[in-house]
């Protein structure tokens, strides 16, 4: 047997033990999530949670799947990979049905050698990481387009405005690595380069530095990879210093979070988008759904979509085929919103879409 032969007789014998692992405890379907409830990145995981949990409270209202009620466990990992690791070692031991939701590309990759151990599938990560994407898993279903797919389309558009020279900031681990490739491929294919770059920590908010490596290259576009409360820093303090420059994010800054951390300075900020935020049927679906004064959030949203395919993916495993085949098999349709898996393609969106902040906080999309 050669290493290809062995590798994929290994897989195999992943997807069978999977498939057979998880929907055969009686109960409630048990999903796993570790995301970030506390810290600077918070917001995150809240509206990723409360998004899905809008879903699944409306299904089991409704007698569940099959009788048997989904029910979504989150712990807090504070946005930090060590105690996402700490997480799923407790989920695993709880013999979870799937690990659902994560937030992060630093937090899901911590988690990516337990999983594997485990042979747990992991659904829906918020993250466009290509390092979760290529090449294609057998574990990892991603329902939301890339990160390359999020910067070739804000790159476009500036591009198309004429724009030239491009600066990154960017979170200094996987993540913000991520955005910042994606990024440098998206001007490589237009024969240009980033003419500055710099980084900024994990959960804080201290930009100094990257301003002053910033500035002086008099950028045109300034695309900040990072959180919320570290992308609305910087672009406040560039303001405030004088900059011309416009600046854009990716969809895991935290739109609405963003907007709400930027104040005064919120207009004309740009964020691609994953989620469709008007004009189809799963939009008002979320919207009508929410407590009466509860705001839309591009994250909640995702979550909201994640958790409708999550539902109709457990209504096909239910029977005897287990709960990969039923991924593997997945071709839904939750309002204008399409996800599709196959074994040799776990990407289930390409939808990118980009928005615009407006002064009274709104999206221009």
């Amino acid at each position: 047997m050669n290493r290809r032969q062995f590798l994929n007789a290994g897989a195999l014998l992943s997807l069978t033990l999977a498939n057979r692992r998880t929907l055969a405890a009686p109960g409630d379907i048990v999903l796993g999530q570790s995301a970030p409830l506390s810290g600077p990145a918070k917001d995150l995981g809240i509206e990723m949670r409360d998004g899905a949990l809008l879903w699944f409270n409306y299904v089991n209202a409704r007698g569940g799947v099959g009788g048997r009620n989904i029910r979504l466990e989150t712990l807090d990992d504070g946005y930090e990979p060590e105690r996402t690791k700490a997480n799923t070692d407790a989920f695993v031991k709880k013999n979870v049905a799937a690990l659902f939701g994560y937030v992060g590309t630093p937090t899901s990759l911590a988690a990516k050698p337990i999983f594997e151990q485990a042979n747990l599938p992991f659904i829906a990560p918020f993250t466009g990481a290509e390092a979760l994407r290529s090449p294609n898993h057998p574990l990892i279903f991603n329902i939301r387009a890339s990160y390359f797919e999020e910067t070739e389309h804000l790159v476009q558009h500036f591009w198309d405005l004429f724009q030239r020279k491009f600066a990154v900031v960017y979170q200094n681990d996987a993540y913000g690595q991520a955005g910042l490739n994606g990024v440098v491929k998206a001007l490589g294919s237009r024969g240009a380069k980033v003419v500055a770059t710099a980084t900024v920590e994990r959960n804080s908010a201290n930009v100094e530095a990257a301003l002053k490596a910033i500035l002086p290259a008099s950028p045109d576009l300034v695309v900040i990879v990072s959180t919320y409360g570290t992308a609305a820093a910087f672009i406040k303090q560039a303001r405030a210093m004088g900059s011309p420059a416009s600046f854009a994010s990716i969809s895991f800054v935290g739109p609405t979070s963003l907007a709400n951390a930027l104040g005064k300075d919120k207009t004309g900020v740009m964020v691609s988008q994953v989620v469709p935020l008007k004009g189809v049927g799963i939009f008002s679906e979320f919207a009508r759904m929410l407590p009466a004064g509860t705001a839309v959030t591009p994250v909640a949203l995702e979550g909201f979509i994640a958790a409708k395919v999550m539902t109709d993916v457990l209504k096909r495993a239910n029977g005897p085929d287990g709960l990969l085949t039923a991924l593997n098999n997945t071709n839904v349709d939750v309002g204008g919103y399409r996800v599709k898996f196959s074994p040799g393609n776990h990407a289930g969106s390409k939808y990118v879409d980009l928005s615009m902040l407006r002064s009274d906080g709104s999206w221009a999309v």
